[in-house]
């Protein structure tokens, strides 16, 4: 199953067919319907639709359609019903004329210095009240599905993309594990060689008050403690865990987003112990780099479903 981004966007039109048994001057025989759909990234689905008046009712249905299909992101929905270049206009009836006369009349009562209706004027708002040729629910649906799969193509794209980089992010990120891994048993010698050495210049110091005994120990607790405080072992085999999850779940595609970002914040932590771990200006340099990569694995994956 691919990784879907939660951005994408798609545009599907349809020309309406002109219903059985109307005349060749029919002012809806040239009827397109179109249908745009663009998404961006969303911690949930939130939905929202710019339909004509027309097209109003069947707002249910395609929120339906959408719902079933993507599972995250800001999605904005926008459909037109609009008359092509040969459609003829609509001629107004007198009684449709009247009604506009009566209104305008009503409207200058309260409104003297409101101007006078246009032919324009007139045209279009016959054109607005005039009945349209109704849209089929399956001529709907059609469009609809191929809008929102149009949609997932676009956004399984964005997500392949996504996955490349991610991929190379851990690639990188456990190129860094490696290089840290035999920087820790250094330490711990180089530490302990520091406190025999010390415990050498102890011992040749010391007086009746001091056994060497003594000396020793408390330089073999302070080795002990020190080497326990730097040891960040556990933490690289944890940060390595989660990459090979993170790797997993890219494999594996789908509604992965949420889990992403859980292990996100997890590697981040693990950035942050081993830096707060740091003994040495290197493993400091890893810490930093390892957290670079992490805040850049974070963006793109708050983009992805």
């Amino acid at each position: 199953m691919p990784v879907y981004s939660m951005t994408g966007y798609a545009s599907v039109q349809k020309t309406l067919q002109q219903a059985e048994g109307e005349n060749a001057t029919s002012p809806h025989q040239h009827t397109r319907l179109g249908l745009e759909i663009r998404s961006v990234n969303s911690r949930f689905l939130d939905l929202g639709f710019r339909l004509p008046e027309e097209l109003r009712q069947l707002e249910p249905a395609l929120r339906e359609l959408v719902t079933k299909h993507l599972r995250r992101g800001k999605v904005e929905v926008r459909a037109s019903l609009e008359a092509g270049e040969g459609a003829a206009l609509p001629s107004p009836s007198p009684q449709a004329l009247q009604r506009l006369a009566a209104l305008q009349d009503k409207i200058q009562d309260w409104l003297p210095k409101a101007r006078d209706l246009s032919v324009a004027d007139v045209l279009r708002l016959n054109q607005g009240s005039s009945s349209t040729q109704p849209v089929d629910d399956a001529a709907w649906t059609a469009l609809a599905l191929e809008a929102i799969d149009a949609l997932r193509e676009a956004r399984a794209r964005e997500g392949a993309r996504l996955t490349e980089m991610l991929q190379g992010h851990i690639g990188q990120l456990l190129a860094l594990a490696e290089q840290a891994v035999p920087l820790v048993p250094q330490l711990v010698e180089q530490q302990r060689l520091r406190f025999l050495e010390r415990w050498k210049d102890a011992m040749a110091l010391a007086d009746g008050n001091h056994l060497p005994e003594t000396a020793q120990d408390r330089a073999l607790t302070e080795a002990t403690a020190f080497a326990i405080r730097i040891d960040v072992a556990e933490e690289l085999t944890r940060l390595r865990a989660h990459l090979d999850e993170i790797s997993r779940l890219l494999d594996k595609g789908g509604d992965i987003g949420k889990r992403l970002d859980f292990l996100i914040q997890e590697l981040h932590r693990e950035a942050n112990t081993l830096g707060s771990k740091s003994a040495v200006l290197e493993m400091t340099r890893i810490s930093v780099d390892m957290k670079v990569l992490i805040e850049q694995m974070r963006e793109q994956v708050q983009n992805i479903e």
